[in-house]
């Protein structure tokens, strides 16, 4: 994106928009969790939009014209048509989209759902889930008449999608969420983008993170050693200087790109992988089972099968946050 579209805009003060789409929540309080940079955020820039925070409308984005909004932090996944329509909404108005954490990025955690068929989730939480009671089996409707007029809500769409799959996305900013310290470090560089008129960065890079993975960042000692079975954090007590894949504690740091600083790992939990696949690695289940494969302590198949067989939840555990992006995208009926 050339600098001059951005520098055009920047007349007046920058403005900014947040929105929080299928997420939990979590990259808003991260932006919070920069602590007194949040000041000089909203002293620099006019906050225009950020509906969790603050009481704006739809209409009120509609109503602005096309780009005058300088930068969008667009955090969650496309799980529904107001995620999708609210996601073309902000890309229209904005001069830079930015997919800010998991979720926007590559799924996150609500694309773990395309493990299943939308139908398949709603008979199970309106029907089959021990905790419902629905003897009248009702279902959302999208649209319902009622005396005063039509009440709607949003079509569940049976597949999530990230950020990039249905709108033009500027840059990413990964993590679950983004690190509180890598937030204030791409404002920072924002902020001197906008003030000095510097380019900006190439369209599509990666902001707060680096080509490393996570092992990189990682202090724990390596020593290649082959895992006989794999255990659960809680099952055993790990040694605190050695790697925790070769203690056989599933860790996701060799297929996780590296910007958070190792914070999990350094403290003795195990890489979830929220900060994506490394770069040119086109899925992070498939090169995390490649990973494992070069430590089991076997050959054969059937051991092979069996210690595999021990890690709950392959699927969740490899794609936790990647799904939206992985080769898989959902599985197919």
């Amino acid at each position: 994106m050339p600098s001059s579209s951005m520098s055009e805009g920047m007349m007046a003060k920058p403005k900014l928009a947040l929105y929080w789409a299928a997420s939990c929540g979590g990259c808003e309080i991260a932006v919070l969790d920069t602590e007194l940079k949040v000041l000089e955020i909203a002293d620099f820039f006019d906050i225009i939009f950020w509906p969790c925070a603050l009481d704006f409308k739809y209409d009120d984005v509609r109503a602005m014209e096309d780009k005058s909004i300088t930068l969008t932090l667009f955090n969650g996944a496309i799980r529904n048509s107001e995620n999708y329509e609210i996601a073309k909404l902000l890309r229209q108005k904005s001069v830079v989209m930015c997919a800010f954490g998991s979720c926007a990025s590559d799924g996150g955690i609500p694309a773990l759902a395309n493990l299943k068929s939308k139908e398949e989730i709603l008979q199970y939480v309106y029907h089959d889930s021990p905790s419902t009671t629905n003897p009248e089996n009702v279902r959302p409707e999208t649209a319902h008449q009622v005396a005063e007029g039509t009440l709607r809500l949003p079509e569940m769409w049976n597949t999530v999608r990230s950020l990039g799959q249905v709108v033009d996305v500027d840059y990413i900013i990964p993590g679950c969420p983004p690190q509180p310290d890598q937030i204030s470090i791409v404002v920072d560089a924002v902020v001197d983008i906008l003030k000095n008129g510097k380019p900006l960065p190439p369209k599509g890079t990666v902001l707060g993170a680096d080509v490393r993975t996570c092992c990189d960042e990682c202090d724990r000692k390596k020593d290649v050693k082959k895992i006989k079975q794999f255990v659960r954090p809680h099952e055993v007590v790990a040694d605190p200087e050695v790697c925790l894949l070769e203690q056989g504690i599933l860790c996701m740091g060799p297929a996780t790109r590296a910007g958070c600083g190792g914070k999990c790992v350094n403290a003795g939990v195990p890489c979830r992988g929220c900060y994506g696949q490394p770069a040119n690695v086109k899925d992070q289940g498939a090169k995390m089972a490649s990973a494992i494969g070069g430590v089991l302590d076997t050959d054969d198949p059937k051991e092979i099968e069996e210690l595999v067989a021990t890690i709950p939840d392959m699927a969740g555990t490899f794609y936790r946050f990647s799904m939206s992006e992985s080769l898989l995208r959902r599985r197919q009926g």
